[in-house]
C-alpha cells in the first residue's frame, strides 16, 4: 500500500506540494528530536484514544445511560464525519510522511494520509461533547464557578484536540498540512451541525417516521454511489436511524427514565453496557463467520471466500445489524431484563418524534 500511495499520489506533479511535504518532515525531524520508547509507547496508547475504541464505546455510553437523543446525534455526527474524511482520502491520494522518509515512520498506517482523520474526528467528537457539558452545567448556581467550569472543560477538550495532533506528527504518520486539513474540514462539518442541526431537526420531527426512514434509505443510497468501496459507514447510519425510528414507535426507551420509582444507578449501567456490548461481538463475530468474506466458516466455497463478490454486500449486512443493535436491539432486551422503563408505545411525549 505504501508504494501505492507514493505512484498514485498528486504530489510529484505539483512542486508544491512537494515542497509542503519536505518542510512536513522537517518539522517531524524537529519533533522527533525527543523521542525516547516510553514515550513512542505512550503516545501510541493515546493516538489510539482517536479512534473508534474512544469513540465508539463514548457514543453508546451516551445513548445508553445519559442521553438517548444526544447519543443519536453524536453517533450520526461522527458516522458522517468518518464517512466523508474517507471518502477525500480516497480522492486525494495524499502520501504520508514514512512513504517518503521511512526514517521518520514510528508508526504506520495503510490509508492515504490527508485530511488528518484523528484531527478531524478529534475536533467534531470533543467539540459538541465540551458544549454539552457547559451546557449541563448552566443550572449550578454561582456565576464565578460557572464560568470557572466551562474554561475547565473547553480548556480539557483543546488540550485532547491538541495532543492526538501532537501525537500524529510525533509518530510521523501526517504532516502537519494534514492536520490542518483536518481541522479545518472538521471545522465545516461542525458548522452545519450547530447552524443547520436544529433546524433539520425539526424539518425530520415534522415529518413522521415513514418520511424519516425513506429520507435515510435515499443519503444512504447517495453515499453508496457516491464512495461504493467502503460501505460500512453508511450501513451503520441506516440501521442506527432505523433502529432508532422503530425504538420510538414500538417500545420507547429513555436512557435516565426512571426503575420502580428510581433512576439508573451505576449497577443498572454495568449490566446495560455487559448487555450490549456483548450483543454488538456476537453480531459482528457472527455474521463475519456466515457471511461471505475472508473470515467466513464457508471461505473454502469459491464464491464465499476472500475475494467473494458478494462480500460488500454481506459487509453491508453486518454493519447495518451493529447500528440497529445500537439503538433499537439493545434497549428492548434493557426493558426485557428490567434495566430500563417499561414505556408503552404512545405514553411517551416524543413517540412520533422519530430523530429529534
Amino acid at each position: 500500500m505504501n508504494n501505492e500511495v507514493v505512484m498514485t499520489s498528486n504530489a510529484g506533479n505539483l512542486p508544491f506540494l512537494m515542497e509542503m511535504h519536505r518542510w512536513g518532515i522537517e518539522v517531524i525531524k524537529a519533533i522527533q528530536k525527543i523521542e525516547n520508547p516510553a514515550l513512542t509507547m505512550m503516545l501510541k496508547f493515546i493516538t489510539a484514544l482517536g479512534t473508534e475504541v474512544l469513540y465508539v464505546p463514548f457514543i453508546l455510553f451516551i445513548f445508553w445511560w445519559i442521553d438517548e437523543k444526544r447519543g443519536l446525534r453524536l453517533g450520526i455526527l461522527i458516522i458522517a464525519s468518518a464517512w466523508i474524511n474517507t471518502f477525500l482520502k480516497d480522492i486525494l491520494k495524499q502520501p504520508r510522511p514514512f512513504n517518503l522518509d521511512p526514517s521518520v515512520g514510528l508508526a504506520h498506517e495503510s490509508s492515504y494520509g490527508a485530511p488528518s482523520g484523528h484531527a478531524q474526528m478529534s475536533l467534531t467528537f470533543w467539540v459538541p461533547m465540551a458544549a454539552w457539558c457547559s451546557q449541563a452545567w448552566t443550572a449550578m448556581t454561582g456565576e464565578k464557578a460557572e464560568r470557572r467550569r466551562k474554561r475547565i472543560i473547553w480548556g480539557a477538550a483543546v488540550f485532547f484536540i491538541l495532543l492526538i495532533a501532537f501525537t500524529r506528527l510525533y509518530l510521523g504518520v501526517h504532516f502537519p498540512t494534514d492536520i490542518f486539513a483536518g481541522w479545518i474540514l472538521g471545522g465545516i462539518i461542525l458548522c452545519v451541525f450547530f447552524i443547520a442541526g436544529p433546524y433539520l431537526e425539526k424539518l425530520f420531527a415534522a415529518a413522521g417516521i415513514r418520511s424519516q426512514n425513506i429520507c435515510v434509505a435515499a443519503i444512504v443510497l447517495l453515499m453508496n454511489g457516491v464512495y461504493p468501496h467502503d460501505r460500512a459507514f453508511p450501513a451503520l447510519l441506516l440501521g442506527f436511524c432505523l433502529g432508532y425510528t422503530l425504538m420510538k414507535q414500538r417500545f420507547p426507551f429513555s436512557a435516565r427514565g426512571e426503575i420502580d420509582g428510581k433512576k439508573p444507578g451505576i449497577k443498572v449501567m454495568f449490566f446495560r453496557c455487559i448487555t450490549g456490548f456483548l450483543g454488538l461481538a456476537v453480531i459482528y463475530l457472527g455474521l463475519r463467520l456466515i457471511l461471505p468474506g475472508e473470515g467466513s466458516l464457508f471461505a473454502d466455497i469459491p464464491v464465499w471466500g476472500k475475494f467473494s463478490p458478494y462480500y460488500p454486500l454481506g459487509r453491508f449486512i453486518r454493519y447495518a445489524f451493529l447500528g440497529f443493535w445500537a439503538s433499537a436491539g439493545a434497549p428492548w432486551i434493557f426493558q426485557l431484563m428490567g434495566l430500563a422503563a417499561d414505556v408503552k408505545a404512545g405514553s411517551n411525549a416524543d413517540n412520533n418524534s422519530g430523530q429529534e
